[in-house]
């Protein structure tokens, strides 16, 4: 029997270098200009980051800089859990493609989880129309 749970790839080309969409993504105080599903604000303690989010600060780990354009990070609930968020850069020609793993959360209905992807795919909307309309 398998522990795995439902997921959606969601996936957004960015007309922008690999190299300049990795340095934004991988500065975490830029998350709140584009991913409003994960926070409104961010700052660095001595310990974690910590989101502000509509459930109260929650903890946030990235990947370390890294040259493969994977930009995971996990995000620590306010009961404990810890989300998994898998996020890779891809190479697409004079741009690149970024790819987003969303996982179904226990207890998550249809409804919800629709809702989650859909919030995704604006967020990724908001970081491509941010970025390559600085180019």
């Amino acid at each position: 029997m398998s522990n795995s749970v439902e997921s959606r790839t969601l996936s957004v080309r960015i007309a922008r270098p690999m190299a300049e969409v990795y340095a934004f993504l991988a500065e975490p105080r830029h998350f709140p200009q584009w991913a409003s599903g994960l926070c409104t604000a961010i700052h660095e303690t001595d310990e974690a980051w910590l989101a502000d989010t509509e459930h109260g600060p929650m903890r946030v780990r990235f990947t370390p800089p890294n040259d493969y354009g994977v930009l995971d990070h996990y995000v620590q609930t306010p009961h404990g859990d810890e989300l998994y968020v898998p996020m890779r850069l891809i190479p697409n020609g004079d741009g690149c493609e970024l790819v987003f793993t969303l996982f179904r959360s226990n207890g998550m209905s249809e409804e919800e989880f629709v809702s989650d992807a859909k919030w995704v795919e604006r967020d990724l909307a908001a970081l491509k129309q941010m970025l390559e309309s600085v180019a």
